[in-house]
C-alpha cells in the first residue's frame, strides 16, 4: 500500500504535517511493506530536503499513491477522484462553509476518514492538536495580560523555534496577583495546565479558590460538574451530562465572580449550558476581564467570544454593555479575548511531532492487521460514493435539508 504526505492547500498557509521526516522513517521501519512518498511543498515546516535525506522520493505528482494524508481540508479541486484521504474536513458538527466539500467528496467517490474520529470504542479521541493548542492559548492569553497591562513583552508563538523556547520565554516574566480558571479535562486543558503549571503558578482547590484571598497568582481547574448543576438539585453525574446534559444549568457565575482571567479549554457539546450569557457579563458580580478561548466556539457558551480572531492579529475586545467589539484596554467595560481557532498552527514543528506519533501508534496499523481495532472503521465517513452508517445523520446536511 503505498501512502503520500500531501501539500497544504488551505489559506491562511499551514505549516503543520502528519508526519515528521523522522517519524515517517519509524513507519517506514515498522511496515516495510507499506511505501511513502512525499508531496513537494514550500510551506511545511519541515523542507523537502529533510525528507529526502530520510530516504523518501519527493513528487510534485503523487496520483499514484493509494493513500492521501494531510491535515486540513483539501480544496475541491485538488480532490483526487477514488483515493483515501485523512484530513480534518470539519463537517461532522454539519459545519455550513464544508457543505460543498464533503458532497464533492461522495461525489468523487472518496473514501474520507476523518482525524477528528478517529477514537477508541468508547468514542474518546486518540489523536489531535489539543495539547498544542492548550500550550498555545495559554500563552497568548498571557501574551495578552502583558500587553494589556504593559507588564511585559511576549513574542508570538510562530517566531519561536519550538516548544522549549516558548517556556524559556515564560521564565522571564513576573505575573501580577490574579486568579486564573481552566475548564476542561481533555487534551486541550492539559496543554494549558502544563502552561501553568511550567509558570509555577499554585493550583488551589474549588474551595480555595471562591472563598479566600492570595497575595500571589493561583489557579483552579474545574470540570463539567464544577460549573454544571443539575436543575433538580439532585446530585450530578458527569457520564450522564455528557449523555444528556438538558437536565442541569450553568452554576459558573459562582467563579465568573472571582476570576481574573478565564482559560476555556472545554469541549462544548450540543444541548449543554452556556457557562455565561451576553447578560451575565453585564452583572455586577461579574469580574472576568480577559479570556483566552482556546475551545473557540462563536456566539455560544462563552459570551465574549463573537468572533474567531487569528494568528496576525489575535486579539479583541468585548464591551459587556454594548455587546460590540470594543477596545480591549479599557478593564472598565470590556473583555480582553484571544480567540484564535487555529492555535496549533503557531506551534508546527512539535505539534507535527506530537501528531504523528500517536498516527503511527493507532492509524498505520490499522491497515495491516485488518483493522483489528476497528480505528478505521469508527472514523471511516464515506466509501463507495456513500456516508457510511455511522455518519448518515449527515445525509439532509449534504443535501442542503437543514
Amino acid at each position: 500500500m503505498k501512502f503520500a504526505i500531501i501539500k497544504e492547500r488551505k489559506n491562511p498557509p499551514d505549516r503543520r504535517v502528519v508526519f515528521s521526516p523522522e517519524m515517517l522513517a519509524k513507519a517506514q521501519q515498522e511496515f516495510p511493506e507499506a511505501s511513502f512518498v512525499v508531496e513537494t511543498s514550500d510551506i511545511r515546516v519541515f523542507k523537502d530536503v529533510d525528507y529526502k535525506n530520510k530516504g523518501f522520493a519527493i513528487a510534485k505528482d503523487v496520483s499514484q499513491a493509494d493513500v492521501m494524508i494531510g491535515v486540513k481540508e483539501v480544496p475541491i479541486a485538488s480532490l483526487i477522484p477514488g483515493k483515501e484521504y485523512f484530513f480534518f474536513s470539519h463537517t461532522i458538527k454539519k459545519q455550513p462553509y464544508n457543505r460543498a466539500l464533503l458532497k464533492a467528496i461522495l461525489d468523487k467517490n472518496i473514501t474520507l476518514y476523518d482525524h477528528e474520529v478517529i477514537t477508541k470504542e468508547n468514542g474518546a479521541r486518540l489523536i489531535g492538536f489539543g495539547r498544542y493548542a492548550g500550550l498555545v492559548g495559554a500563552y497568548n492569553g498571557f501574551r495578552l495580560l502583558g500587553q494589556r497591562d504593559h507588564l511585559y513583552t511576549l513574542p508570538k508563538v510562530e517566531s519561536l523555534q519550538d516548544l522549549d523556547a516558548v517556556k524559556k520565554e515564560l521564565d522571564a516574566i513576573n505575573l501580577p496577583t490574579i486568579k486564573i480558571c481552566l475548564t476542561g479535562s481533555g487534551k486541550v486543558a492539559h496543554g494549558a495546565k502544563e502552561i501553568l503549571d511550567h509558570l509555577n503558578i499554585k493550583e488551589v482547590s474549588h474551595t480555595e479558590y471562591l472563598e479566600a484571598t492570595f497575595d500571589y497568582p493561583v489557579y483552579c481547574h474545574i470540570d463539567v460538574l464544577e460549573y454544571n448543576i443539575r436543575k433538580d438539585g439532585a446530585p450530578g453525574d458527569r457520564f450522564a451530562f455528557y449523555k444528556d446534559p438538558s437536565g442541569y444549568k450553568s452554576d459558573f457565575m459562582k467563579y465568573a465572580a472571582v476570576t481574573d482571567y478565564f482559560i476555556a479549554g472545554h469541549f462544548y457539546g450540543d444541548g449543554a449550558p452556556y457557562l455565561f450569557t451576553r447578560a451575565d457579563a453585564k452583572k455586577d458580580n461579574f469580574k472576568i476581564r480577559l479570556v483566552a478561548d482556546i475551545s473557540c466556539d462563536i456566539n455560544g457558551p462563552v459570551a465574549s467570544t463573537i468572533k474567531p480572531s487569528t494568528i496576525a492579529d489575535p486579539f479583541y475586545g468585548y464591551n459587556v454593555h454594548t455587546e460590540k467589539e470594543d477596545d480591549y484596554s479599557n478593564k472598565q467595560d470590556v473583555v480582553a479575548v484571544m480567540a484564535v481557532d487555529n492555535l496549533p498552527c503557531e506551534l508546527p514543528k512539535d505539534a507535527s511531532q506530537g501528531f504523528g506519533k500517536m498516527f503511527l501508534k493507532y492509524v498505520i496499523p490499522a491497515f495491516f492487521n485488518n483493522d483489528k481495532d476497528g480505528i478505521l472503521q469508527r472514523a471511516r465517513m464515506t466509501r463507495n460514493g456513500v456516508l457510511t452508517r455511522r455518519y448518515s445523520y449527515l445525509k439532509n446536511y449534504i443535501d442542503g435539508l437543514e
